[in-house]
Order: structure tokens, then sequence, then C-alpha cells
């Protein structure tokens, strides 16, 4: 199994990752409480072995007030990103910008494009929501609102064709993939489950 790592985000509270005991089996626990940073795991999948990627996931409840359009409110109760690697020199002076700042605060550059999945207050399945700080990184809803709060949701996705829908373009190749849970924007306090993942 790969290593999954720790990420902390520059002036933001940790979110807590546990292992816990579930009926079905081991799940991992996220408990945000104004709090924003992530699980990554560093991978190397060619765009042409892009596959299947299938995940399942529960939320205690939706968090009030998020909206993930605004950037003042911009927390998900669960989000599964995957980062891919692409052409820096098509950045727009911002993008540039900006990752040579994230450069400097993390010791990372920007993504060339990052794509999240992500649970939505409001937004419609199949929305795609564009980051109000850059458009490198572009959110899917893949579950809207609280019909199936409390329930393990089960997804199934084409990594290629979300892709292609969330940024037009063919992707490059896969190079991360990272689990959080934020309630950073809307101070707020949210538990949620991430159950397996899986890249086929």
């Amino acid at each position: 199994t790969a290593q999954w790592d720790k990420v902390v985000l520059p002036g933001k509270l940790r979110t807590a990752y546990r292992l816990e005991r579930q009926p079905q089996g081991y799940a991992l626990q996220a408990q945000a409480e104004s709090s924003a940073s992530m699980l990554r795991q560093r991978l190397r999948i060619a765009p042409e072995q892009l596959g299947r990627l299938t995940f399942d996931w529960r939320v205690e409840r939706l968090i009030p007030g998020a909206e993930m359009v605004q950037r003042e409110t911009e927390d998900s109760p669960v989000r599964l990103i995957l980062v891919f690697e692409g052409d820096r020199q098509r950045f727009s002076a911002k993008n540039a910008m900006l990752s040579e700042l994230t450069h400097s605060l993390t010791g990372e550059p920007m993504p060339y494009a990052t794509l999240m999945y992500v649970w939505c207050n409001t937004r419609a399945p199949g929305s795609v929501i564009i980051n109000p700080r850059t458009d490198r990184i572009r959110k899917l809803v893949v579950e809207s609102g609280p019909q199936h709060v409390k329930q393990w949701r089960h997804h199934q996705r084409d990594v290629r064709a979300d892709f292609e829908k969330a940024f037009g373009e063919p992707p490059g190749a896969l190079v991360g993939m990272a689990i959080m849970t934020d309630t950073d924007n809307t101070r707020s306090h949210i538990r949620a489950w991430y159950g397996d993942i899986q890249l086929d």
C-alpha cells in the first residue's frame, strides 16, 4: 500500500484523521474543527493508464453556510483530490504568480491541475465548480444536499472523462491523490468517514 502523508496547510489548524472500526471494516474518520489539512499519497500514473476510480464516504451532516463558489465559505465535509501534471508554460500570469507563492509557502509549486470530487450543499451532481482563487482547481460535485447524510455512499468514476469535463482538455499524468475534510472558512465542526479508495 502506498504511504499516506499528512499535509499541513500554512496558517491552518489541522483536521484530525484516525482509523476507526466500522461495521463493514475499518474506515478513516476525519474530524474538522475550524480546520483544514490533508492526507496525501504520491502516485505516477501515465495518462493512457488512467482508468476507474472507486471510493466510499460518509458524512455526519452538511456544513451550515458552506458555499463552494465563495472564497469565504469554501468548505466541504469530504473531498477526494486528484493532482495532475501538465505544461506550466500555459499558466496565466495570475496562476504563475500563485504557483510561485505556493512554492514559497509550502516548498512545492502549485500543481498544473487539481480535480476534486466533493459533497456540495446545493449544487446538482455533475456540476463543475471553478475554485474562486484559481481556475487550475476545479471541483466536480458527486453528492449534493442532505438526502444521504449518515449513509455510506459508493462512487465509481471515469477519471479521464471527469478531467475532460472539468478542464476541457485531456489529462496529464496523475501524480497525487489526497483526502481533505475542511471547515476553516465557515469556522464549524464536522465529522466524516472515508472507506476504500481504489484506482483500476
